[in-house]
């Protein structure tokens, strides 16, 4: 709406622009129950795309199997997302699927080549140390097909494996700029490999892949000061500090106020060693009278799992769906996120965002942000997440409800800020290179 308003010419102020915006959040979340397929119609999706590629090309933004609605959008905003992260299923993906959605709401036209949970091709393999992530191989005529439908302006790669790389070898090969997101230290995560052989081969990999990128992109986005340091150690020559996004089920649906006390609490994330899930079973234990939680898969779950049996006030949900974890946030009235690694911690914010109190640990990036770290809870040195939890819970419930409004207050607005930044980021780097 905000893109053809602009087109025609119509003053758009910045009430009304927030005004827009929210209304495209909330519609945003609407999914007909209606599901139809090519098939059924005798269609063939390569076929058409075979077709009729000089007219998506020109007018239609395409991303994957489905066509999407007529655009009259000008050539330069249009962008791809390459990711090796299968879209909702961590951290990362999420954070892209929140950006296309946000970016579309705001008048961008963009397509996102990655891996699809429903084709059994291209094959895939576990990630070294953890099978549950998978390492997708492109199919290379079908990320031609969708990138030859889309004709972007700009790529973002927004991981370090191969289809990571293969926006990389995009950019060059359409001579068009390539922005990097810097969401995970790779390198220092393959230090948790049980396998001395795939600590060095893996580490090797995402050093080289990191320095690649790096030193072919206009500019490098990274969650912490942390991480842009270390990307500008590897080769970045232009950094910049980007906020998080927040997904359209968490800002078009209203939270349930927060109960008085602590009587639930959750982790939800992977279920790796470097998250220290360990120390809520360690507090499950402790604190029988509050009810813990753990949602996530990882390569601990079959050990969580066994945990929880003997637990009466433990649950392992496993994987859920990110409309099921914010049931899960809404229910719990603290979230633990205990990481050693955590380039940002994107449930953080989700729970922020619902009027939760959060406790992290100082290894978090959520903390590098100033307008967020206050309203956050963190473990000190030493200290046990038992203990942190008893402390939280034994503080006046006017404290901890002040906590959760204005938590929750700057993590919306981080969110607003975060667009507004991408925006004005791509904007830049689109208008060096037109």
């Amino acid at each position: 709406v905000i893109g053809a308003l602009s087109r025609l010419g119509v003053s758009i102020t910045d009430p009304f622009r927030e005004r827009l915006r929210e209304a495209s959040g909330r519609s945003a979340g609407y999914r007909s129950a209606h599901r139809y397929t090519l098939a059924q119609f005798g269609l063939d999706h390569d076929e058409l795309l075979a077709r009729f590629g000089p007219v998506h090309e020109r007018f239609l933004d395409v991303e994957g199997e489905g066509a999407g609605s007529l655009s009259l959008l000008p050539q330069p905003t249009r962008i791809m997302v390459f990711s090796d992260a299968i879209p909702q299923r961590n951290g990362v993906g999420a954070y892209y699927c929140d950006l296309i959605e946000q970016l579309q709401a705001s008048g961008w036209s963009t397509g996102f080549a990655g891996p699809d949970e429903s084709r059994r091709w291209p094959p895939s393999i576990g990630m070294p140390g953890d099978p549950t992530q998978q390492v997708c191989l492109p199919s290379m005529l079908r990320v031609t097909r969708q990138v030859r439908a889309l004709a972007p302006r700009l790529i973002v790669s927004a991981t370090p494996g191969p289809y990571g790389m293969l926006g990389r070898w995009w950019a060059r090969q359409l001579g068009i700029p390539l922005v990097v997101g810097f969401h995970t230290d790779f390198p220092g995560v393959t230090a948790h490999y049980p396998a001395a052989w795939l600590r060095v081969l893996s580490h090797h990999y995402f050093r080289y892949a990191d320095y690649r990128l790096f030193r072919d992109a206009e500019c490098v986005l990274g969650n912490s000061e942390p991480m842009l340091t270390m990307a500008a150690a590897r080769g970045a020559s232009k950094t910049e500090l980007i906020g998080t996004l927040l997904p359209a089920g968490i800002l078009r649906t209203t939270a349930s106020p927060p109960r008085d006390g602590v009587q639930q609490v959750l982790f939800a994330g992977r279920l790796a060693p470097e998250k220290n899930v360990h120390t809520l079973v360690e507090a499950a234990r402790a604190l029988p009278w509050i009810r813990f939680t753990i949602a996530g898969d990882g390569p601990l779950y079959d050990e969580l799992r066994q945990e929880a049996d003997s637990l009466p006030n433990l649950d392992c949900t496993g994987w859920v769906t990110r409309d099921e974890l914010i049931g899960h946030i809404d229910a719990a009235d603290l979230l633990v996120l205990p990481s050693e690694l955590e380039s940002f911690g994107n449930v953080a914010l989700e729970a922020m965002a619902r009027q939760r109190l959060v406790l992290v640990s100082p290894g978090c990036g959520i903390l590098d942000w100033p307008t967020l770290a206050p309203h956050l809870f963190c473990l000190a040195p030493r200290q046990s997440v038992t203990v942190a939890i008893e402390q939280i819970a034994a503080l006046p419930a006017e404290e901890r409800r002040q906590r959760v409004t204005d938590g929750a207050r700057a993590a919306l607005q981080l969110n607003s800020d975060s667009l507004e930044h991408w925006e004005r980021v791509l904007g830049t780097v689109l208008e060096a290179h037109s």
